[in-house]
């Protein structure tokens, strides 16, 4: 599956200057295929209320990990789509948890509060999870099949209520 790249609007919110001619789009996003030698790192992270959460632990499930730091705008951007996503695919097997790129707990906490944000957050206190899984671009999303394997790596904001989400997701939600 293709999906367009990233827009100049992305590329300066993430700190970057330019993004490769073939890849330039008005979508805000780049589909990357995760390959298929490539693989599959351990997910365990502890989460924002305490818990321990490992990706294994949701193998039949479709797991949607948005990587992400509340100083990053394109990130509170899509933080509200991901939470609409969230709860209208939890009927079909969908998991959506947002990964924490290095930021105090108790500013992740203040942050979602006043956003009335109620996503699950996993800490990613050293980053170590982010470079594991994505380019280090924010927000990163990596879309994980019910077996377990990743299908990619969405890199920059996207819509999750829309149609390019849709699509992406489609396939993997109705595979049971």
């Amino acid at each position: 599956m293709h999906l367009p790249a990233c827009t100049r609007r992305t590329l300066l919110a993430l700190g970057l200057g330019a993004c490769r001619p073939s890849q330039a789009t008005e979508a805000g996003f780049q589909w990357r295929p995760w390959a298929a030698g490539r693989a599959v790192p351990p997910l365990r992270l502890p989460s924002l209320d305490g818990a321990a959460w490992r990706l294994d632990a949701w193998r039949g499930r479709v797991v949607v990990a948005n990587f992400w730091a509340t100083w990053c705008e394109p990130c509170r951007a899509e933080l509200p789509s991901l939470a609409a996503l969230a709860a209208r695919h939890a009927g079909a097997g969908l998991v959506v948890v947002t990964v924490n790129y290095r930021e105090d707990p108790g500013a992740i906490e203040r942050f979602l509060a006043s956003q009335r944000l109620a996503l699950p957050v996993l800490l990613d206190t050293d980053g170590s999870a982010a470079r594991a899984w994505t380019p280090m671009v924010f927000p990163s999303t990596v879309v994980v099949g019910r077996d377990g394997r990743p299908a990619g790596v969405l890199v920059g904001e996207l819509d999750w209520a829309g149609a390019a989400a849709a699509d992406l997701l489609r396939p993997l939600l109705g595979a049971r």
